[in-house]
């Protein structure tokens, strides 16, 4: 692309402000909107009304609250100069009644700020898979949600059956996008991942003119759960406009064989030949089979015994000693020594008395 063809934006550049000197005789007649908030947040709007009525008081809007109907209505005045700013305070009651702080919405009434809400309610049909998937846009513990944040510098709120972002146009168009892949089953890590190789990629001014498909990762969808294959699988003949051929009879393989042309005689010698046939088949198996216990079963080979060798000799002699020296002492007995230590030491006690 060549470099004169793209649209460039002077560094520091801002759209001029809309005063009065624009529109000096100020609207022709008087618009308003009105939307209802649940009651939960009654007491939350009772409490910040008061800034909401001065925010929007700067660009001379109306704002009223009715907690009977629970609805909060704006209305523009003689003195609004400003055809858009009755939008804007549409856009701020809708995002208060959704849950969103006023020190969020508040932003609203800047010209680079704009909002979006998302309905995904009706994207998925099973409640708790709905529940899943927009727990999977939080996050734990709100990682995710404040990751997108970062990347598309808006501020995101999740509540209920809808989403609601706050921040400039190019960042409320990438939340959408991922807040809808969320809803059809895509992580939204991948369109994190996504994001931030684009905003590395938009430092680079050399990169301006060319192509980021080759940086951007492809993630291609996996199906896990496969389809079981049937074991019987039933396949279609082919169509044919002619009938199947006709079976043949017991006459027509008669005259194939030749037997339709023998006589009856004949025709019973050969059916009893063919039973003997089968008799004498069955009388040989059964004879096998009887057979089989009459086979002797295979021996198993001897195995020949080692001599005992008589390399180590017993000594006779020695073992004789021992027996002596175990007759001479009497089983619990004291041996000798013992014996005669005890016998001094008793006569020296006897001296000595």
């Amino acid at each position: 692309v060549d470099e004169s063809e793209l649209l460039t934006v002077p560094d520091g550049w801002k759209e001029p402000a809309f005063t009065r000197e624009d529109n000096p005789k100020g609207l022709l007649e008087e618009s308003s909107f009105a939307t209802l908030f649940p009651k939960y947040r009654e007491a939350y709007l009772k409490e910040c009304w008061p800034l909401v009525q001065k925010a929007l008081g700067e660009h001379y809007v109306n704002a009223a609250l009715d907690l009977i109907e629970g609805s909060m209505t704006v209305t523009t005045t003689k003195k609004t100069f400003d055809p858009y700013a009755i939008i804007r305070a549409r856009d701020l009651i809708k995002l208060l009644a959704r849950s969103v702080p006023f020190e969020q919405v508040f932003r609203i009434l800047q010209d680079d700020v704009a909002c979006d809400i998302i309905k995904i309610g009706s994207l998925v049909r099973k409640r708790e898979t709905f529940i899943k998937r927009r727990a999977r846009l939080l996050g734990p513990k709100g990682s995710t949600l404040k990751a997108l944040e970062l990347l598309t510098n808006c501020y995101i709120m999740v509540q209920g059956n809808t989403v609601s972002a706050l921040g400039p146009f190019s960042g409320l168009k990438e939340v959408r996008k991922v807040v809808l892949d969320t809803m059809k089953n895509i992580h939204p890590i991948y369109n994190i991942k996504t994001l931030m190789i684009k905003r590395e990629l938009a430092k680079d001014p050399e990169l301006r003119t060319q192509s980021w498909e080759r940086f951007l990762p492809k993630f291609k969808r996996k199906n896990l759960k496969k389809r079981k294959e049937p074991k019987k699988k039933n396949t279609k003949k082919e169509y044919t406009p002619f009938p199947p051929p006709q079976p043949e009879s017991q006459i027509d393989k008669e005259l194939a064989s030749g037997e339709y042309f023998l006589k009856e005689r004949q025709k019973k010698r050969k059916q009893m030949e063919e039973i003997k046939a089968k008799q004498a088949d069955a009388i040989k198996k059964r004879q096998e089979e009887r057979n089989k216990a009459f086979i002797p079963p295979k021996e198993k080979p001897v195995v020949k015994t080692k001599k005992a060798s008589t390399e180590k000799k017993i000594d006779i002699e020695a073992i004789k000693e021992k027996v002596k020296n175990a007759k001479k002492k009497k089983l619990g007995a004291l041996p000798e020594e013992e014996v005669k230590l005890k016998m001094a030491t008793d006569e020296k006690k006897k001296k000595k008395k």
